[in-house]
């Protein structure tokens, strides 16, 4: 990203992009916190309880949001460069199918296959069968991972039947 050029007015002060942007970090770090808050306070070893990763990210995000500030007010905030919207479209299909795939049963292995093939093409990369075959390489890997040896529950389907 490049600087933005100072091209204020003189007595102007501040870069009200920037305050926007801090006011949307400080809303995300209220509504973690009130969250958190009512996690209760169930403590587990040496005292830290569920709610403890919650106030760490409000605590982010809060001093995200007062870096935000300082740089708004003197005018640092950087021009973003140009996005391609195709390549964010095709990722955010891969985060639809994904969805999608999980909701009607499809099982974890598929879903993350497309996942992984399309993020893969919004990246720039024009193999998609071989990179749907590496999606499925890896969530088989993630599938087995997490349910045999963590014995945790993944979404399943009828390939996942098969182990």
């Amino acid at each position: 990203m490049t600087q933005q050029e100072d091209d204020r007015p003189e007595g102007r002060r501040g870069d009200p992009v920037g305050f926007v942007i801090a006011a949307g970090l400080l809303a995300l770090a209220a509504a973690v916190a009130w969250d958190a808050s009512g996690m209760g306070a169930v403590s587990s070893y040496a005292g830290i309880g569920p709610s403890a990763a919650s106030w760490t990210v409000a605590a982010a995000l809060t001093a995200l949001a007062l870096g935000t500030v300082v740089s708004a007010v003197r005018g640092k905030i950087p021009v973003p460069e140009p996005s391609d919207h195709a390549a964010v479209l095709t990722i955010l299909a891969g985060i639809a199918g994904m969805i999608a795939i999980i909701s009607f049963g499809g099982g974890f292995i598929p879903a993350m296959a497309v996942l992984f093939g399309l993020t893969a093409r919004g990246f720039g990369r024009r193999a998609l069968l071989t990179d749907l075959g590496i999606g499925v390489a890896l969530g088989l890997f993630v599938y087995l991972g997490f349910t045999k040896l963590l014995a945790l529950s993944l979404p399943q389907g009828p390939i996942e039947h098969l182990f």
